[in-house]
């Protein structure tokens, strides 16, 4: 998987965008089908609730040194069921994976394996006498880590949730144009964010 953390020339393998989509059966479908059609290499698409019933979030990794990401973002905006996009890669935001890796273990490398979890802050949520469970949380780079270090002791089975971000800070966004005024209507003072694509309202 490619990774969101930047190389020493500041250029990342990945672009991270945030979609909101209304929360209707066969929206997934449609982006899936977007992809599949205009051959988009995606690296991860996580899609979950939000504050709202009627709005989910998706959060697509492109891999940027084979797929244009203002393309996708632009590709996405012409799905009807889609609000706003966002790219949130060069933004100051929080970006989590989450997995859950099957590990074989025996009474040698028990105590091994138990202080990789602690250096890593992860948490084991089942043991068995020959395997345990881990779950680890953070950024790809960490999680990719901590894979590498358990392979010798023999992983049996990994699941990753794929990637999600929020981008820090107290504001929200809704997917919807700004109309560039507070709410006592006075124009607000131009503010670095994160490049959005809205549906033209």
């Amino acid at each position: 998987m490619a990774l969101i953390d930047h190389g020493k020339d500041g250029h990342g393998t990945a672009r991270v965008l945030v979609a909101l989509v209304e929360n209707k059966p066969g929206v997934l479908t449609r982006v899936a089908s977007l992809f599949r059609r205009r051959n988009f290499n995606i690296e991860s698409l996580t899609v979950g609730h939000t504050d709202s019933a009627e709005i989910s979030r998706m959060t697509i990794v492109v891999d940027a040194t084979r797929t244009n990401a203002e393309l996708v973002a632009h590709n996405l905006l012409k799905i009807v069921n889609v609000i706003g996009v966002q790219d949130v890669t060069h933004a100051p935001a929080v970006m989590r994976d989450l997995a859950l890796i099957k590990v074989k273990t025996d009474n040698r490398t028990r105590f091994e394996i138990m202080q990789l979890v602690e250096v890593y802050r992860a948490k084991v949520v089942d043991v068995c006498p020959d395997s345990v469970i881990i779950e680890v949380t953070g950024p790809e780079s960490k999680l990719d880590s901590m894979v590498d270090m358990l392979k010798p002791y023999g992983i049996i089975e990994m699941v990753r949730t794929g990637l999600v971000a929020m981008v820090r800070g107290s504001g929200y966004w809704s997917g919807m144009p700004e109309t560039g005024e507070n709410g006592n209507g006075e124009l607000q003072e131009e503010v670095a964010e994160p490049a959005a694509w809205t549906l033209g309202m």
